[in-house]
């Protein structure tokens, strides 16, 4: 079921713009628990008299993923991707990668790094970029918090929602859905 037509996909792992260079799911669609996802959507409503928006990036994604990222990603680089051993958030459905936009034209507000981005310019504690790139990704931050979301200490695209304890680890192919 779709629950708000007005959020924007942006499925990176569904193209090839994305650190694999490839795409990794089969179609572009994004999943979440129904409970992280009514509250993605508070947060959506909220942005509106703002003029904002949100964009996903990426929600759900199966286990078997996961571990083709850990497979291929180099060691040095591996703190960005989850350890299949242990699973991760979006294999619970808990996890949301996402951006503001604006809600008239669609287009990402500038942040201090892009998406997929494997440096510091991608924790939500850099002080680099411009005040506006940081003043966006508070904003974003703020939004999520307010609905029981957590930011990713390594990437500020990243949420997480509070109940993601009591999922399971899933490696249903979007196929399935």
């Amino acid at each position: 079921m779709k629950l708000d037509s007005t959020i924007r996909l942006d499925l990176r792992y569904a193209s090839s713009n994305n650190f694999m260079g490839r795409p990794m799911y089969g179609s572009a669609r994004a999943f979440l628990q129904r409970p992280a996802a009514d509250a993605l959507v508070r947060v959506h409503r909220a942005l509106r008299h703002r003029g904002l928006g949100l964009t996903i990036f990426d929600a759900y994604r199966p286990w078997r993923v996961t571990k083709q990222f850990w497979d291929e990603t180099p060691a040095a680089k591996r703190a960005y991707v989850a350890d299949p051993r242990r699973g991760s958030i979006h294999n619970r459905g808990c996890a949301v990668d996402l951006t503001l936009c604006d809600q008239r034209t669609g287009k990402e507000l500038p942040m201090p790094s892009p998406f997929d981005d494997f440096s510091l310019r991608a924790s939500p504690r850099y002080g680099g970029g411009t005040v506006q790139e940081r003043a966006n990704r508070e904003i974003l931050r703020r939004a999520m918090e307010a609905e029981g979301f957590t930011v990713n200490r390594g990437e500020w695209w990243h949420f997480d929602y509070r109940e993601w304890r009591e999922y399971g680890i899933l490696d249903i192919p979007f196929t399935a859905f």
